[in-house]
């Protein structure tokens, strides 16, 4: 029996007549249930307002139309959380793991940009060297290619497009999965007729089409696939054992890619444009992959790393540019990020070295989550 403000145990008693002789009533002794904490109020201890504040913004991204799932991890003060919500296949109610399988995108740039450093750490190139020195013969022959550096491949600054005009034209080319045919051939092709309409150096474009040329260069002088050096050069000594280009089929966490109307879709295949958007991670290895950005470089590869991240050029009004990292003030502190899109997944990673603190958002569909990934940091950051 229950009143308003105390719950009871009541005795009922009969005689031999089976009359009511007895009514007694004692407080109910209810033992405690150990229950997992969902929300409480704030001024409590016991609550995480981190994991409040992820949990908002995450769920402000899932309501929006046509949205899948959601890994997240925060890095803050070397320390990491990771969270994981939605469905990794419509339907199936279950949610991403730390090691699910994301396309990444153009975040791929980071990894390129780095294979880059180490070149130039190792002795074997510098940043400001010609690429055309590089190049086979037949491209030499176009002057155009001689004016353009490794470094303004790098930062976005060549001249070069964003896309080549022949990615269409190539035998097999399927607007689903637009990079796959796109080898070095059809490359070569378009480098070698390539008249630049600016002047290298001086104006940033965006360019998937200039990570092309840098990978291909990159895999040229190492002789490995780009998908061998990403594995060898970076995920070996950050032990990241779930990054790479190409996707095997039999990985039982790989799941399903959705675009923008909320429809299944392929993911993308890659030839010369892997470096430029075609590899594969999990937010397990991009924990570690953030981790090691924070530390004090001490070998050869860790320089490689924090090279990428000293200044390149100025693209107005605000940014500031590295080897592939884009670089933003938040207060007084420099945040390095990177993003990537494919036809069915987003990407987005930002960092603050200074105080070890980062974000990292991976999603199965194509909507954006860079957004939420800059409110995030900027709840870190600025959080006392």
């Amino acid at each position: 029996m229950e009143f308003d403000s105390q719950s009871y145990e009541v005795l009922f008693a009969t005689d031999t007549t089976l009359q009511f002789n007895t009514l007694k009533f004692t407080p109910l002794a209810i033992k405690p249930k150990v229950e997992k904490t969902i929300l409480v109020p704030a001024t409590q201890k016991s609550v995480d307002n981190d994991d409040l504040f992820v949990d908002s913004v995450a769920n402000a991204y899932l309501k929006q139309q046509n949205t899948q799932s959601l890994a997240i991890g925060i890095l803050k003060n070397g320390q990491t959380k990771s969270y994981f919500y939605g469905e990794t296949a419509k339907g199936n109610q279950t949610a991403p793991t730390k090691t699910s399988t994301y396309e990444i995108g153009s975040l791929s740039k980071v990894f390129t940009a780095i294979l880059l450093s180490n070149l130039v750490e190792e002795g074997t190139i510098t940043l400001d060297q010609p690429i055309a020195l590089f190049l086979p013969d037949t491209l030499k022959k176009n002057e155009e290619l001689s004016k353009i550096t490794f470094q303004m491949l790098a930062n976005h600054t060549s001249g070069l497009p964003r896309l080549p005009d022949n990615l269409d034209k190539v035998k097999g080319f399927n607007e689903n999965d637009p990079y796959k045919t796109y080898d070095k051939k059809a490359l070569y092709s378009f480098l070698a007729s390539f008249k630049n309409n600016k002047k290298p150096g001086e104006e940033y474009e965006y360019s998937n089409l200039g990570y092309a040329v840098l990978g291909d260069i990159i895999c040229s002088i190492y002789k490995k696939s780009y998908d061998q050096l990403v594995k060898d050069i970076i995920c070996k000594p950050l032990e990241m054992s779930n990054t790479f280009q190409v996707l095997d089929p039999k990985r039982k966490d790989t799941f399903k890619v959705y675009n923008k109307d909320g429809q299944e879709v392929i993911p993308w295949s890659f030839d010369a444009f892997g470096p430029a958007g075609g590899l594969k991670s999990t937010l397990e290895d991009l924990l570690k992959f953030a981790n090691a950005q924070f530390k004090m470089p001490q070998t050869p590869f860790e320089n490689a790393m924090a090279n990428t991240r000293l200044f390149t050029f100025f693209l107005p009004p605000d940014t500031d540019l590295g080897l592939a990292w884009h670089m933003n003030l938040i207060d007084d502190l420099t945040v390095y990020w990177h993003n990537g899109g494919t036809a069915g997944s987003s990407s987005y990673l930002a960092l603050s070295p200074d105080k070890k603190s980062g974000v990292i958002i991976l999603s199965n569909s194509a909507i954006s989550a860079d957004d939420k990934g800059k409110a995030i940091l900027d709840y870190i950051l600025r959080k006392k």
